[in-house]
Parts: C-alpha cells; structure tokens; sequence
C-alpha cells in the first residue's frame, strides 16, 4: 500500500514539475519582446526612429532632447522645467496655444516631461494628421524663440513655480531632494540643486524676457543641436 501511494505521489510530482517547467518556457517566450525599428539620421544631425505598426490608425510621435536641468549652472536653475513650458506656448509660424491643433483632430496623450538629461515632448495623432504633428513639432524645434514675449513668460514662470509648490506640499514631498542632497555632492548633475527654481524676484535670472532667450540660445547651441535631439515614431 505504501509503495502504491509512493508511485501514484511520486507520478503527480513528475507530471506537476512538467506543467509548472512548461509554464515557465512560455512565460520566458512571451518575455521577449521584440519590436522592428528602423533608425537613420538626417543631413542635419537629427536621429530619428520609427517603428511600423498597422493595428490601428494611430501614430505616436515623440521628440527627445538631449539636455535637462543637470546642465544648469548654479544660480540659474529651474531653466530646463521653465523651458520645456515654454514649447507649448507656440511658435513663430503658429502663434497660439501649441495643443489647439491637436484638439481640432482629436489627438491623445499629449504632453512633455523633463528630468535630469533629457526633456521630452510626445503625442498620439490620427495618421492623417501626422503631417500636421510632424510640422508643430519641427517649428517649434527651429522657432521658438521669437514667439517668446514678456506675458508668455510670466504665465509660465508662474505655472512652473506653482507646480514646484504643489510638489513640495504634498506628503514626503521633498524626500527625494533630500536622498540626492545626501548621496551627490552640489557638482554632480544628480545633485537636487537642479529642481531649484531660481527667479522670484525681481532681479532673477528668468525674469525678462532678453535674458531667458539667452539661455534658450546657449541650451541650443551647447546641448539641445539637432545632434542631440531623437524623433521617435511609433504606427502605420
């Protein structure tokens, strides 16, 4: 009897080994992802990616700049948040609100984001509106500056030091400056000195209008170049 038992036990360990090991090779197939792309750069130093997926009529646009507030130099920081607002008040060939456009055609998930070493902007069109999309991008890549004006930059900066505020307020709010003050020391680009917004007085450095434009001139020139950007596409 002891010895039927064993076989029958020792039979259902065999075939549960068997199941669970062919359970673990399809979780281990079904981990690989694998996403086609093609990448090439353009003749004026701007990296682009696109990956073709005809599931549905969509495409998901993406541009990635190179820079972020660990480029900032000291006493002059918060540049990189102010900046990344800034885009979205509109361009030279298109002076208003950048996301009007995108609303008429009834895009989704736009937004941008910037952190450390990158700012990025994104957003998820019809694929006959990619031209359009494409085209806001590509001008307020190369035209920005001159639809800067004095009332753009006091909404922003109010908006971003507001953000600031509302981060800050909440619950353990400033726990991550705090670990990043105490692991980098005040020159390494991890350093929480980047998430400072200096500029609420009247002499600050993101005050007027000329000496903002200065630094957008300088983050263009030394890190933001059509080198250090990435179009990435994603659809039909």
């Amino acid at each position: 009897m002891r010895t039927h038992w064993f076989a029958w036990f020792a039979w259902f360990a065999a075939v549960g080994f068997t199941l669970l090991a062919g359970v673990a090779q399809a979780a281990d197939a079904g981990n690989k992802i694998d996403i086609p792309y093609t990448r090439f750069t353009l003749p004026n130093g701007l990296t682009v990616v696109v990956s073709e997926d005809h599931k549905a009529p969509i495409v998901a646009v993406s541009v990635w700049y190179h820079v972020g507030s660990g480029y900032e130099p000291n006493g002059k920081t918060g540049f990189a948040h102010l900046f990344e607002h800034l885009m979205f008040q509109g361009s030279e060939n298109h002076k208003d609100e950048y996301f009007r456009p995108f609303e008429l055609v009834g895009a989704t998930g736009m937004n941008g984001t910037t952190w450390l070493d990158r700012t990025n902007y994104f957003e998820t069109v019809p694929t006959t509106a990619l031209d359009m999309a494409l085209w806001m991008e590509s001008d307020r890549m190369g035209h920005l500056l001159g639809a800067i004006g004095q009332p753009e930059l006091d909404e922003q900066r109010g908006v971003v030091q507001n953000e600031k505020r509302q981060g800050e307020n909440q619950p353990y709010g400033r726990a991550f400056e705090d670990i990043q003050a105490n692991a980098f020391p005040a020159n390494h680009p991890l350093s929480p000195r980047h998430h400072r917004f200096d500029g609420g007085s009247q002499r600050g450095f993101a005050w007027h209008r000329e000496a903002v434009v200065q630094g957008l001139l300088r983050r263009g020139q030394h890190h933001a170049g059509a080198g250090g950007r990435h179009h990435a596409r994603t659809g039909p």
